[in-house]
């Protein structure tokens, strides 16, 4: 049999720690190992002129074109757009906020009128709270 064609796996061997707990030794690194260099940067690559430019004299050579400015025309838009947009969802919110605090009110101012008229009304019918009348009858029999 040819050990060489079909190595045996290696098998980890199982040691202990003093206080008994098993732990499991693996097989030694077949290099020592090395701290992580990261790669040296790459060389800036040298920007030539054309041919043609190398050879002109200084006062052929062509002077740069102006940049035409850009119209900011677009940028105004959509800023205008999102400051009438916030502007308007404030004013909206300003409304219901607005409309929740006079409900409110409202029913309060409602449910504070109530409790003064049936404190002041007096449970007297239509007569205006007068109040109680004290009756007195005095019922005599002749035919006794």
């Amino acid at each position: 049999m040819d050990r060489t064609a079909n190595p045996q796996p290696y098998v980890a061997q199982v040691l202990y720690t003093p206080d008994g707990a098993p732990y499991y030794a693996t097989a030694p690194a077949p290099a020592p190992l090395a701290l992580y260099q990261p790669p040296a940067p790459l060389p800036v690559p040298i920007q030539h002129p054309g041919p043609a430019l190398a050879y002109l004299p200084a006062q052929h050579a062509p002077a740069p074109m102006p940049v035409p400015a850009r119209d900011p025309w677009p940028a105004r838009l959509l800023a205008g757009g999102i400051g009438i947009g916030g502007a308007g969802l404030g004013v909206g919110f300003l409304l219901q906020t607005l409309a929740a605090a006079t409900t409110g009110l409202g029913l309060l101012v409602a449910a504070l009128g109530v409790l003064y008229l049936l404190k002041n009304s007096g449970g007297a019918g239509g007569r205006g709270g007068q109040g109680a009348v004290n009756v007195s009858v005095n019922v005599t029999n002749r035919n006794r």
